[in-house]
């Protein structure tokens, strides 16, 4: 038996309305609220917050001595087309040359590390 359930999970970030902007392109939902917390419902799928960090430090990736913190799996069904769309919304390329591979690494714009997976 769960002791609990999964509420959202959060993203630190410098600017939680343009983080929450650039996923709500990405996996589409509403952005909901604006300051120092924004949520975004993902129709279907678990809602995202977004979380003002003053002094904010992006992970990094690969990171052999420090911790990447965490990382978004994103599904999708094409890899090119879904490359194209978070590349124009503001994404970064961090692994993503390897074109044999079932997925690629991205950093969002405040620089959390996400990937797009192949289904």
């Amino acid at each position: 038996m769960a002791l609990a359930k999964l509420g959202v999970v959060v993203l630190d970030c410098p600017d939680p309305s343009a983080l929450a902007g650039f996923y709500a392109g990405v996996l589409g939902g509403t952005v909901e609220g604006d300051g120092d917390w924004v949520d975004l419902a993902v129709p279907g799928g678990q809602a995202l917050a977004f979380q003002k960090a003053p002094g904010f430090v992006p992970p990094q990736w690969p990171a052999p001595d420090d911790s990447q913190q965490f990382h978004l799996d994103l599904v999708v069904d094409d890899l090119d087309a879904a490359e194209k769309g978070v590349l124009e919304l503001g994404a970064k390329p961090l692994d993503a040359a390897d074109r044999e591979r079932t997925f690629r690494v991205y950093a969002d714009p405040a620089g959390h590390p996400f990937c797009l997976c192949a289904c």
